[in-house]
């Protein structure tokens, strides 16, 4: 039997969105015999314990789609399926944004919407002309949809040059962020407590400081000793944190281990 090369093996995934991706997921790392121990979670978990400086807290990731997680003083945990529209998601990350983006131009180049900038740099974007040409690429295959994905800098760019139709689009991301944010700190009862909600995925990471401002107003109004906060930290700290949190090591360990693993040393590395 080979040796495990460690005591314990921490996997924070995209794909484990429900209790019963856990149990497959860790029947399958397990019988590799990687490690001793095995934990698998979603990766928000690693993003809440990479960025709360008190091992708890509330975390929302938004890249191509968008998730929570959170985890009470107590121990206590609360989790959300992020199923897009089969769990009742709604203006959930990138991919609901790039859609979002193209129906907008289509809408607005047929009548059906306002005018938005939107018209012109979705198709400009992969460098066609017109919106309908973009739908038919992806209608028949000729553009994978994954590809919508690369129109959400395009929307943030947009909003920014004052675009109206892409700030609301916005507006939507920053409130169902809110409301899923909001409905984790309910059912952990932290409305009264200081806490940490953290901020990560690559939509939180365009800056944007309406959506930004939407978000905290909108969370420190149910939780006003709430903080918010941007990770500045690889969610691969969270997951490194929470294996020593296993092996139950000093708390003088997380120094080290942050310094360790930085943006700059891990892209040296590759």
């Amino acid at each position: 039997m080979t040796r495990p090369l460690a005591d314990v093996g921490v996997y924070c995934l995209a794909g484990a969105d429900l209790p019963l991706d856990d149990k497959r997921i860790t029947k399958q790392v397990k019988d590799t015999g990687w490690t001793a121990g095995t934990i698998v979670r979603n990766d928000t978990f690693a993003v809440m314990r990479a960025g709360s400086s008190r091992g708890w807290g509330v975390a929302v990731v938004c890249g191509s789609g968008l998730n929570c997680a959170g985890v009470g003083p107590d121990g206590r945990v609360v989790r959300f399926p992020s199923l897009g529209d089969l769990s009742g998601d709604r203006a959930d990350g990138g991919g609901w944004l790039g859609r979002a983006a193209l129906g907008s131009a289509l809408r607005a180049r047929d009548g059906r919407g306002p005018r938005t900038a939107l018209e012109k740099l979705v198709p400009l974007h992969f460098r066609m002309t017109r919106p309908s040409a973009v739908m038919e690429a992806l209608y028949v295959g000729r553009l994978q949809e994954r590809r919508l994905l690369e129109l959400a800098p395009v929307v943030f760019r947009a909003a920014t040059g004052g675009d109206a139709v892409s700030r609301e689009l916005i507006a939507n991301i920053a409130d169902e962020v809110v409301v899923t944010a909001n409905a984790a700190i309910r059912r952990l009862k932290l409305a009264s407590r200081a806490f940490e909600v953290i901020l990560g995925g690559g939509i939180f990471r365009s800056g944007d400081r309406r959506m930004l401002g939407r978000i905290r107003a909108g969370i420190t109004d149910l939780a006003h000793r709430a903080e918010i906060v941007r990770l500045n930290a690889p969610p691969v700290v969270g997951a490194a944190l929470i294996g020593l949190d296993e092996a139950q090591t000093s708390k003088a360990a997380q120094g080290p281990l942050r310094k360790a693993l930085t943006e700059q040393r891990l892209k040296a590395r590759r």
